[in-house]
């Protein structure tokens, strides 16, 4: 049992260090958002913006050293192409957000919640497939 944990682990270590990284990027976002627009009393739409911000700062350091093992040189174009696939996930989030928030009248905290679902599941495939892509070192899955 122990020996099939453990070649679990080896052969999912991408997929298992993004949910931890993706959670703690989550936290982050969250915790931003939250003390935002409560704290600081700003409109939902933004605190997501400015939680955004620091959570795609946040995520993008560690996708690209603990997650992908990325080595590439090309740094500028990998942030130039993580930022725009995050942008994408950012007007998804917003369009989400507003319909549960405007539409269907739910907390915001609780529509980003739901959002964050989705957005999760949409960053980490743009991440493997387009952003981390080439040149991963061999500590990497593949």
């Amino acid at each position: 049992m122990e020996l099939m944990l453990r070649h679990f682990f080896i052969k999912n270590k991408e997929m298992i260090n993004y949910l931890i990284f993706g959670a703690l990027t989550t936290l982050v976002n969250w915790i931003v958002f939250q003390t935002i627009n409560v704290i600081f009393m700003q409109h939902w739409s933004i605190a997501n913006v400015i939680a955004w911000i620091i959570a795609v700062i946040f995520a993008y350091i560690t996708n690209r050293k603990y997650v992908f093992h990325s080595e590439s040189r090309r740094i500028l174009r990998e942030l130039v192409l993580f930022v725009q696939f995050r942008l994408f996930s950012l007007l998804l989030e917003m369009l989400i957000m507003y319909i549960f928030i405007e539409i269907i009248l739910l907390a915001p905290f609780m529509s980003k919640v739901i959002a964050a679902v989705v957005i999760v599941i949409a960053n980490y495939i743009f991440s493997k497939a387009i952003v981390f892509r080439e040149r991963r070192s061999p500590h990497g899955s593949h």
